[in-house]
């Protein structure tokens, strides 16, 4: 009797510890789901590749993109009615992007964990890769509205990301460094930026550099690494506009522009004569 008792103790304590990392999850979500729309949920196409038959969650990713971006649009129109339709884009863009969502999956769901991968991507880290924690927040979230319709989703996604909605709206220049740069620059007085870019690495994984430097002037005032063009030059573009603010470096880059003016018209009195 005693080894039967025992041997039930334990299968009920193997449930329990089986069931508490679902429960920890479902407490950051606000909601729970049924065991099968989790894993389907949680099931990257890696996984899904080696056990035939067994359905990945980019169909959910889809869905759950659409219902985010329809509460955040609504979070954003309500709490921001002096707001154009510009300014709330670019709000929405920042707080539903790849980093974002990639942070909240670390932050709040502690969610690479969870995500059910194959061995391949699994060896090269795939559980903090930013596009995946991206895809399988996203998966979640539709997956709560499957089950739980639009007002579970809604909870869901005030949860997961109201924070970051309001930590955007204060961000200004943050929003688009790229158009911020182009601004700033021209107020002081200098010309436009323009972007060096330079490729390296393998074709699967290609390293983007560029370094920025405003028209008239040789000095990179901004430099950006990173995975895709466009990342590259956001970074490139933030570190630009940070660099403006001291006022030694308006009077380097000015000068600078004065000399390649004057040089400039050397040349062509030189070309003239």
């Amino acid at each position: 009797m005693r080894t039967e008792a025992a041997g039930s103790q334990e299968a009920q304590d193997g449930t329990a510890s089986q069931e508490l990392p679902a429960r920890e999850l479902f407490k950051a979500l606000g909601q729970s789901l049924k065991p099968d729309l989790l894993i389907h949920a949680l099931t990257h196409r890696s996984f899904a590749h080696e056990h035939e038959g067994m359905p990945n969650n980019e169909r959910l990713e889809f869905l759950g993109d659409a219902v985010l971006e329809l509460v955040s649009t609504e979070t954003l129109y309500k709490d921001h009615p002096s707001m154009n339709e510009g300014q709330l884009a670019k709000m929405r863009a920042k707080a539903v992007s790849e980093d974002s969502l990639s942070a909240i999956a670390r932050s709040k769901l502690h969610l690479g964990q969870y995500i059910l991968l194959g061995r391949g991507e699994a060896e090269s880290g795939g559980s903090d890769k930013n596009s995946i924690l991206c895809d399988t927040v996203e998966a979640l979230i539709g997956a709560v509205f499957i089950e739980h319709g639009i007002e579970g989703a809604r909870k869901t996604v005030h949860t997961l990301v109201d924070d970051t909605l309001a930590e955007v709206a204060t961000e200004g220049p943050a929003l688009d460094w790229k158009t911020s740069i182009s601004v700033k620059a021209r107020q002081s007085g200098l010309g436009q930026p323009e972007y060096r870019m330079a490729v390296s690495g393998p074709d699967y994984a290609q390293v983007f550099t560029a370094d920025l430097v405003l028209e008239g002037t040789h000095s990179v005032i901004g430099h950006g690494r990173a995975s895709s063009k466009r990342k590259a030059q956001l970074a490139a573009a933030e570190q630009a506009w940070k660099a403006l603010d001291g006022p030694s470096a308006l009077k380097a880059l000015k000068q600078e522009q004065a000399e390649e003016r004057e040089l400039a018209q050397e040349e062509q009195s030189k070309q003239e004569a």
